[in-house]
This record gives structure tokens, sequence and C-alpha cells, in this order.
């Protein structure tokens, strides 16, 4: 991120909310007010998107955007942690936003119902305002992540990627402005595999845990990236398994030959 600090001060309930934070080591008033000032937009409002909007939500991010075509089923309760059983049948990003916004009045929230594709990314990022500081993967298909890797790749507009689906997950944080490489860079050879796509957790199945550990971890990221201005995961992707309970990084390159990010 370009800035590294901020003029300006935070409210007296803002210094109470926030005080077990702000008390952290390395965390001071400049990142509660990096954090304060950032704008977020994440794509999917489920079972990574609950947790990971809530825990950003709850630590002090000034703006939030959800974007998700979905909406709430009763198999969604399991694991989608700002839903109640009757909200069954609304939209998932409005209702996620009205509830993140009861959650922590001083935040703004907001739900957009769409599906974000290439064609409507400039629109729906409102770009014409200016870029969002992260766009926060929380999908569940590689046909949709891709979509999302090209427009990060397109707008030089960092993306941090999270996956869950069983007992394992994975991680990654991209800064295309950078050319360290991207999601194709990494996934390539995956995404093109159009069978690959259909493995989701409708049909393989979610450990309710898996998606809060991981929802988590990617909050855990998108704090220190946003207050601290680190990418805590530079060139490497986070792989966890929780059926053994081990956490490992793996890295990785730009790939010369990309075909989403090597030509910018």
């Amino acid at each position: 991120m370009a800035h590294t600090s901020y003029e300006g001060q935070l409210l007296d309930e803002e210094l109470l909310r926030y005080a077990r934070q702000i008390l952290l080591d390395g965390w001071d008033i400049d990142a509660q007010l990096r954090l304060k000032s950032a704008r977020v937009v994440m794509i999917g409002a489920g079972g990574l998107g609950c947790p990971a909007s809530e825990t950003l939500v709850r630590a002090g991010l000034g703006q939030i955007h959800l974007i998700d075509d979905d909406i709430i089923e009763a198999s969604n309760l399991q694991r989608q942690t700002l839903f109640l059983p009757e909200d069954i049948g609304k939209t998932k990003a409005q209702t996620a936003a009205q509830m993140l916004e009861r959650i922590n009045p001083l935040i703004t929230a907001r739900g957009t119902v769409a599906r974000l594709s290439e064609d409507n990314a400039y629109k729906l990022l409102d770009m014409a305002t200016g870029k969002p500081d992260l766009l926060l993967d929380c999908t569940d298909n590689f046909a949709t992540r891709d979509v999302i890797n090209r427009i990060s790749v397109r707008y030089k507009i960092p993306l941090l990627s999270a996956s869950a689906i069983a007992m394992q997950g994975q991680l990654a944080l991209f800064e295309p402005q950078l050319n360290t490489g991207c999601y194709h860079c990494v996934f390539g050879s995956v995404v093109l595999d159009a069978a690959a796509d259909e493995r989701t957790c409708a049909n393989s199945g979610v450990l309710a845990s898996t998606t809060a550990i991981m929802g988590n971890l990617q909050a855990n990221a998108a704090l220190q990236y946003l207050g601290l201005t680190k990418n805590p995961l530079t060139n490497k992707l986070l792989i966890w398994d929780g059926s053994q309970m081990q956490q490992r990084l793996m890295g990785y390159r730009q790939d010369a030959a990309c075909p989403v990010c090597s030509s910018y």
C-alpha cells in the first residue's frame, strides 16, 4: 500500500471499542486509522465471507462492500455465522451487510445482489470513486476465482483469496501492482480443468470449523495488510489441513508465461 500514516483521530467510542487492539505491540493509532480509512470489496457472503467480514468489522474496518447473488438456505446456517433461521429466503449480501452494521455501527457496510464479472467490475467495484484497497475472494469455485483474479490484475487491486472445503483450506495474498504473480500463476492447470470447478461445498461437504478458521485467517492477513501495510504471505500459499491439525507454507513465483498477469 502506498500510504503508511494518517492524520486525524479516533472518536472516543472508537478508542474504547478498539482499546485491546491498540495496546498490541506494533499496532498503534496510525494502524487503527489506516484500517478505519480502508475500503474492502468482498466477493461472496457465505461460509468464508461471514467470519472474515465479521472479524474485520469488529476490528474497525471503515468500509466493506459485499457482492453475492445468492439467497440464504437452511443448509447455510451450519457455517454462515451472520445468518439466523428467520433469514432463510433473504439475500446473503444485503442481510450480511445489515448484520455487520448492527455488530459495529461505527463502520459502513453495503450489500449488492449481483454476480461479479469482467464486464460489470468497473461499476460494481465503484472504480469511478477510486480503487478499493483490497479484494477479498470468499467464493467457492475455480471459475469465479479466475474471474476475480483477472479483475485484480486488470485494475492492479490486491487480492486476498481464500478457499475452504471438507477439512482443508488455502490462502494467498496477491499484489498485482508489484508483478509478483497471480492466482493463475499458482493454480493455472487447475483453473483450466473444467471438472475441478464442480468440487464445491454444496457437493463435497465442509466442516463448520473449516470455514470459520479460514475466514479468520483471511481476516488476519487483511488486518495486517490494511493496518500495518504488510503482506504476511508475500509469494506464499498457506495450506491448512484440519484433519491433521497441520499448516504449512508453499512458495511460488510469477509464471513468465502466465496468460493473465505476464503481459501487464
